[in-house]
């Protein structure tokens, strides 16, 4: 018994483990490294946005692409005629912020070709991140709007958020909140379907600008005013 056990349990491991060398596989590549931190946005991209951001042929971008679908690293949209893409879901997105973390801090060339637009405000999938959004981040937990662990939200929280007419939604099967460590503050911004809702809440109302094709973020003159007036973030 204990033998049939032992050899389950190895084989378990190992088919884990091919995955996973697998998945690293996919990645193993400067142009579809590219390709996914493109997509770290949040948008959905054609082949051939994908092709200019990457500077690589339609021809390899397509193989590319076809890779990390096969990979479960990105997913494939077709409407119409046109197909587009997009990351698999947001754990794959916070597997790349994590590996940007580890190679910023690792390398003093990759903190030097950082922008300080993007380290200021950027998106991190489908929430804010950068310097702004960890200012953010701390000062919902000193105010108790969201618990100190960062993993729900306060009764006050939910009542501000709802003042403020930010969407909250009790039926979502993501985490209402998290904490996500940022790769150039490392520290936490927020994540989850507040982090979404937040970024969502600061477009619309114009707090921040969203740079076309880039993870960078505007904040607005309007949005530096309402995000101290509210959150006591200073510029």
């Amino acid at each position: 018994m204990s033998t049939r056990n032992s050899s389950f349990t190895e084989s378990e491991n190992y088919s884990q483990e091919t995955d996973m060398a697998a998945l690293a596989a996919a990645m193993s590549d400067a142009s579809r490294m590219k390709i996914l931190c493109a997509l770290m946005d949040g948008r959905a991209w054609t082949a051939t946005e994908l092709s200019a951001v990457a500077d690589i042929a339609a021809s390899t971008t397509s193989s590319h692409l076809s890779r990390l679908v096969k990979a479960n690293l990105v997913s494939c949209l077709s409407q119409g005629r046109h197909r587009y893409f997009r990351l698999y879901n947001s754990r794959i997105a916070s597997l790349l912020e994590n590996m940007m973390g580890v190679t910023f801090q690792a390398s003093n060339l990759s903190r030097s070709k950082v922008p300080e637009e993007l380290l200021k405000a950027r998106t991190c999938y489908d929430h804010l991140a950068g310097e702004v959004a960890v200012k953010l981040y701390e000062s919902l937990i000193t105010h108790g709007w969201i618990e100190s662990d960062g993993n729900d939200l306060t009764l006050q929280g939910k009542e501000k958020f709802l003042q403020l007419g930010i969407t909250l939604e009790t039926k979502t099967k993501r985490k209402k909140c998290c904490p996500c460590l940022d790769w150039s503050e490392r520290k936490f911004h927020v994540g989850g379907f507040l982090g979404a809702s937040l970024l969502n809440f600061f477009e619309s109302n114009n707090w921040i600008e969203k740079v076309p094709g880039y993870r960078e973020v505007t904040i607005t003159p309007k949005g530096y005013k309402e995000l101290h007036r509210h959150f006591l973030i200073e510029d």
